[in-house]
């Protein structure tokens, strides 16, 4: 491995308390000769403490933007809005690359500063499979939630806990109605997440994932009570659910969560909703009559955040002391160099106006 300087950044979203690296993984890059600086953060599930202990530097909050040039900045989720330009390699979900609201403004932003995107998205194998992917849990607490609201017992605002704590809510209490659900995507991480969650809560879902979804059974799916969207279309498909839908009167269809909040891009499968959910007020109603009720909050996983920072940090892990040298990396700073060009070409032909 090349020398590293890994810089973990605070999460400026509140609701954000997982992290990339978790204490006991800082400690194996440490001694593997990494520089690892992390910065304090008030809501990130494992403490600064547990961070010292293992040998890592400690930094204040949001101090990445003065971090060394060669710094690499570790982290989740969004940045914050400032500074217009970002001067280092960044790794982290950018959401920049299928016309997302803000897409253009990030990649701009690096445009400005000579920086790099890293996308943890983009960090695949050579069969293109994602390397470090939270895709189990947010599948799981996608069909808890789901499951909660579906029987009346989903309570807001949403607070982070433990599997053991969320296990113990999905048991079906005795004389609870029994419902269907469907899992679309039920193959993939997320899908496989859902099925547990749903087997935890007493409930067998249909499962469908691209065989079913080349020939969309409309009428099989609006005949389900609770459809769980794991699916992330990366090529035009027909949408699964479209506005008609929500207005037929046979529709037995009542709880949706989407899982992969794909809100805003041309190939969102559920274009039915215009923003997401959020933690405080985790659920929006769609319909009133026949009603239909929607979950998508874009950080599932942070609800049992000791859990799922641990699994992906065991998994990003191998990819980090990698760094550098490891051709997932080197196909992830091509995408982005490739995704910055088209930018480039499309503000020049007068599609996306000035920088």
């Amino acid at each position: 491995m090349t020398e590293l300087h890994l810089w973990l950044r605070h999460e400026p979203r509140t609701t954000e308390r997982r992290t990339p690296v978790v204490p006991s993984d800082a400690r194996r890059l440490v001694e593997s000769g990494v520089t690892l600086t992390v910065e304090e953060s008030p809501q990130r599930i494992f403490p600064i403490e547990e961070y010292e202990a293992v040998g890592v530097r400690v930094a204040p909050a949001d101090s990445w933007v003065s971090a060394p040039p060669d710094a690499v900045i570790l982290g989740l989720k969004e940045l914050p809005d400032e500074p217009a330009g970002l001067t280092h390699r960044h790794i982290f979900f950018g959401h920049a690359y299928k016309g997302q609201p803000g897409a253009s403004d990030l990649l701009r932003r690096f445009g400005a500063g000579g920086g790099a995107l890293l996308d943890l998205e983009y960090l695949v194998d050579d069969d293109g499979r994602r390397l470090a992917a939270f895709g189990f849990w947010a599948g799981y607490l996608g069909a808890a939630l789901a499951v909660l609201q579906h029987r009346g017992r989903l309570t807001a605002p949403l607070v982070p806990t433990s599997k053991e704590e969320l296990d113990k809510t999905l048991q079906p209490a005795a004389g609870e109605a029994e419902f269907t659900a469907l899992v679309i995507g039920a193959l993939g991480r997320s899908g496989r997440g859902a099925r547990v969650a749903f087997s935890t809560a007493g409930v067998r879902p249909t499962c469908w994932d691209l065989p079913e979804t080349q020939n969309l059974d409309r009428p099989a799916l609006l005949a389900h009570d609770v459809l769980v969207n794991c699916v992330l279309a990366t090529t035009p498909v027909p949408p699964f659910l479209r506005e008609p839908d929500l207005d037929d009167p046979t529709r037995r269809l009542r709880t949706v969560c989407d899982v992969t909040c794909d809100v805003g891009s041309p190939l969102n499968v559920l274009p039915v909703y215009d923003r997401t959910t959020e933690w405080g007020d985790p659920v929006r109603e769609l319909h009133a009559r026949p009603p239909l009720d929607l979950i998508a909050i874009d950080n599932l996983p942070s609800l049992l955040p000791r859990e799922s920072s641990t699994d992906f940090s065991a998994a990003l892990l191998p990819q980090l002391l990698d760094f550098g040298t490891g051709g997932a990396w080197r196909r992830s700073l091509d995408l982005f160099r490739t995704k910055s060009r088209e930018l480039k070409i499309a503000v020049a032909e007068g599609e996306l106006g000035h920088v």
